[in-house]
């Protein structure tokens, strides 16, 4: 296999694909290099000399500046470049031209999906319960446990591991499902809902909201203090404004308003069964793949992410977008450096406006604080080859393929239901794959290149690997290996299973293991403070 790779003719930097040695000679098209220093897999070394000042570019576009002159061979560290993203304007000279891909293998190929009234699809059916104010979350987490240890839904593998090794205490088999037409009861905990800013209280109200009209909830029991600012009114008020035709049914329980905690909860748990009992069963049926709305994320990546994992599931992107569906980019600190890209491919001026004003919102934010946002690669980030916020950024834009942008979404706010999103939300994984699901996404890719255990209450989060080795060593937390691209596999190969496999994981016949190991994590963004 090859052990360099030159992304676009235009770089400066080549990528390794293998650990080599300095003195080692290298040779792309009718350019030879010399390494004049060890570089690890991963990581990038310059094709020709960099002055000071000089322009790092990697994808076609530049990702950093030289802060001392770089020998040609000579491998890039956060010792000799720094971040750099070229100045955007809203000027531009033609529309973008897209030639959207050969779709024609998944014409008339549909996924199994529950309808809802509303002609929305869902990838699953759960019963979820959340609480307005931090206050209420261990009653929110009593009542899940209670019913879905009552209704035979719970497979805690560490529990019953646990019961093994305890001395004297047999444990039971698995218990069959009461409502089998029912996946689970799901929850959501918070941090906030009081003690903040009230317009946090609105955006976790907002982002509730969107979880509880999702196509995957079929129901909701919520709780609350009674005293807190995320007010039962706010959040209806949110409902409303979210789906004006909500009618799934909602059991509220406000605390102070009754005499204990005890027969509060009685009450909720009786109210949450019946209403569970009454829901009338409803089957997977086969529907078209423009009703999938795809969220596509990275966490935890590497060097070989904006190679193989992302544009794997770029790809899977721009099928499913030429098919009619949809899909969502986010993570806006990822897209510092890949700035001009973004605006070129949106379809309106006012895209463009709304999508830089938000990135200069989110930068002010941070300089606020003391930072930047080009401050969000991590120590691992940076070991693994992503040494610039730039370098991570152009990779991970890769996520979104290459088609037009229809449309940007700030945080909670839906997005359409064709064409490609970008969706304002941290980089932070739980935070972005929450924003994710608000937006309205049924199915989550995630790539990883070193291993990021995390899921959603009510979303299958399919957890892709950008290299082989973190496929092997955790197995556990990886549905689908995109590593053979490394090795030389083509791209369309390996998207073509990926897209198959989240075939099966909207369908249902495939268990994300996430789900399996019960990584149901939400995040809200707080953009405020704490009062």
């Amino acid at each position: 296999m090859q052990k360099i790779l030159k992304i676009d003719e235009s770089d400066n930097l080549i990528v390794a694909l293998k650990d080599l040695q300095a003195g080692d000679i290298y040779h792309w098209g009718s350019e030879e290099v010399t390494l004049v220093t060890d570089v690890k897999a991963k990581h990038k070394f310059a094709m020709e000399a960099i002055p000071v000042d000089g322009i790092v570019s990697m994808y076609g576009t530049a990702v950093g500046k030289a802060t001392k002159p770089i020998a040609k061979g000579e491998v890039i560290t956060v010792d000799n470049i720094r971040h750099y993203a070229a100045p955007v304007s809203l000027e531009q000279d033609a529309p973008y031209e897209w030639n959207a891909p050969d779709v024609s293998a998944y014409q008339g190929r549909t996924f199994k999906g529950y309808i809802r009234e509303d002609g929305r699809v869902g990838t699953a059916n759960y019963w979820l319960i959340f609480p307005l104010v931090f206050c209420e979350n261990r009653n929110v987490t009593k009542l899940t446990d209670a019913l879905n240890e009552a209704l035979g839904y719970t497979n805690n593998s560490l529990k019953n591991f646990a019961l093994d090794l305890t001395a004297g205490e047999q444990r039971e088999g698995a218990k069959p499902k009461l409502f089998p037409h029912i996946e689970g009861v799901r929850c959501i905990t918070v941090t906030s809902g009081c003690g903040g800013a009230t317009s946090d209280s609105k955006t976790m109200c907002d982002v509730l909201a969107a979880y509880a009209d999702h196509p995957n909830v079929i129901g909701i029991t919520v709780f609350s203090l009674g005293c807190e600012k995320a007010q039962r009114k706010m959040f209806k008020e949110s409902l409303a404004a979210r789906n004006s035709n909500f009618n799934k049914p909602a059991l509220y329980f406000r605390q102070q308003e009754w005499n204990s905690e005890e027969e509060m909860m009685q009450t909720a748990l009786k109210q949450t069964y019946e209403c569970m009992k009454a829901v009338e069963p409803q089957s997977r049926v086969d529907v078209p793949l423009f009703h999938l709305k795809l969220g596509v994320k990275c966490g935890a990546s590497d060097g070989f992410s904006g190679i193989s994992g992302n544009p794997a599931m770029g790809l899977v992107s721009d099928w499913l977008v030429t098919l009619g569906g949809a899909s969502g980019l986010a993570e806006f600190p990822e897209l510092c450096g890949a700035e001009g890209d973004m605006v070129k491919r949106c379809v309106s001026f006012e895209d463009k406006r709304k999508f830089l004003d938000l990135m200069e919102r989110y930068e002010k934010t941070a300089n606020f604080f003391n930072t930047t946002i080009a401050d969000n690669p991590s120590p691992g980030n940076i070991a693994d080859g992503l040494i610039t916020d730039a370098i991570k950024s152009t990779g991970a834009a890769k996520k979104g393929g290459t088609s037009p942008i229809s449309a940007v979404c700030d945080y909670a706010e839906p997005m359409p239901d064709s064409g490609l999103s970008l969706v304002c939300t941290p980089g932070n994984d739980v935070d972005a794959v929450t924003g994710l699901v608000a937006a309205g996404c049924n199915v989550v890719i995630f790539s990883t290149g070193l291993g990021t255990p995390t899921g959603n209450p009510i979303v299958p989060v399919l957890k892709i690997s950008t290299n082989s080795a973190i496929a092997e060593r955790l197995s556990d937390i990886i549905d689908y290996d995109c590593g053979p691209i490394i090795d030389g596999v083509p791209l369309p190969t390996i998207s073509k299973g990926l897209f198959e496999r989240v075939i099966e994981t909207a369908s249902g016949d495939y268990q994300v293991q996430a789900d399996r190991l019960e990584q149901f994590d939400f995040l809200l963004w707080k953009r405020s403070l704490d009062l």
